[in-house]
């Protein structure tokens, strides 16, 4: 009996080491991330924009390091998992869908590492027959504010912003003229 009590406290005393270890380890762990995402980009991105991937990084690597300690404590994640995947897809539901959530984060880590154009510079969307112009304001984790020329601002999808093609302007767009629409009510005048 008092075999099995030690042996039960030394496995205890093992995983609190262990999980001690994760948890001063974990600062290392994000300080070598932050060097490898320094190397990835060079110094060429403005620091919003490097704030926002630290950010995401710090994220996804302390969700990696708890679900090892809870995998080394013996908590079965299957229960976890089914859980949280069924809070993902409640939140992808009311959030207009997971696919366009997961696509946004995932385009926005493409902007990053792209370092095709930056806040300030005047660009042009073009979808098709239409076109979009505008300074880009803000590279967000999930959009891109533009400001248009008019002083419109026009909020695009991060995923968009990758898919269609961008052209980086040189000089800032002329104003768009409205077009003149003159109405005559009653007979016309002969």
């Amino acid at each position: 009996m008092e075999l099995f009590a030690l042996l039960e406290l030394m496995g205890t005393q093992y995983k609190l080491i262990v999980t001690l270890m994760a948890i001063l380890l974990f600062p290392l762990l994000l300080k070598i991330t932050k060097k490898l995402l320094e190397k990835a980009i060079k110094g060429k991105v403005d620091v919003h924009r490097k704030f926002r991937a630290e950010l995401l990084l710090k994220i996804i690597l302390a969700f990696v390091v708890l679900c090892l300690v809870l995998i080394f404590w013996g908590i079965e994640l299957r229960g976890l998992l089914v859980l949280g995947s069924s809070l993902f897809a409640m939140l992808g539901v009311a959030l207009f869908a997971a696919w366009s959530l997961l696509s946004n984060l995932t385009a926005f880590l493409l902007m990053f590492i792209q370092n095709g154009f930056h806040v300030g510079n005047w660009v042009r969307i073009v979808d098709g027959a239409n076109h979009i112009e505008g300074r880009i304001v803000e590279l967000g984790l999930m959009n891109v504010l533009l400001e248009h020329v008019d002083g419109h601002r026009v909020v695009y999808p991060n995923n968009l912003f990758v898919t269609r093609p961008v052209m980086v302007l040189n000089k800032e767009p002329k104003p768009t003229k409205a077009p003149v629409i003159k109405r005559i009510i009653g007979p016309k005048k002969t």
